[in-house]
């Protein structure tokens, strides 16, 4: 049962692991490498993420600056990040690519708020799926007489602390997310 109770808290983890990169890569009108990190290049024939072509950099709050290993790689990533619908306009000089971050206007950042409820929302419910993962594990372990009906129960509360936990969890990475897109 130790064995359920981890599983759950691993699958449990890799559920805000990936809210949490999700939110890195939320635009929110200040700079940051990990906008990009879903942007995929046409790079001779293959879908190549960016990072993996180019050095991301932010020199300032408000710039990225994008420098490709092959300088001819330039067109298809401008290309990319058109496509890419962040909603970005990249411009170039031959060496490097230069993608400035406008501010974002107070009715998108509501919109980016509610985005992030959103996705915190799926992250809580994928949590939740985990509990009763595990629950449906535990009962079927008491069922088959392999373990009590007190350890039943203890397994229920130590699952449910674990679900608690993580919803806090959630909630505490929703709210700061928000916090950050509604800052001006």
């Amino acid at each position: 049962m130790d064995e359920v109770i981890l599983e759950a808290e691993e699958k449990m983890q890799a559920s805000v692991d990936h809210l949490i990169k999700e939110f890195a890569a939320m635009r929110t009108g200040r700079a940051s490498v990990h906008l990009l990190d879903n942007v995929r290049v046409s790079y001779y024939g293959a879908e190549t993420p960016l990072n993996q072509l180019a050095t991301i950099s932010t020199p300032d709050a408000s710039l990225l600056m994008i420098a490709p290993f092959d300088p001819t790689s330039i067109a298809e990533i401008e290309k990319a990040i058109h496509k890419s619908g962040l909603g970005l306009n990249p411009t170039s000089d031959g060496r490097v690519v230069r993608l400035p971050i406008p501010p974002l206007t107070e009715e998108r950042r509501t919109e980016l708020a509610k985005l992030a409820s959103s996705m915190a929302e799926e992250t809580k419910t994928s949590i939740r799926n985990h509990r009763r993962d595990a629950n449906d594990a535990i009962k079927g372990a008491e069922k088959n007489k392999e373990i009590s009906e007190d350890d039943e129960h203890r397994y229920f509360e130590e699952v449910q602390k674990l679900t608690d936990d993580f919803i806090k969890k959630i909630d505490e990475i929703a709210e700061k997310k928000k916090k950050e897109v509604m800052q001006v």
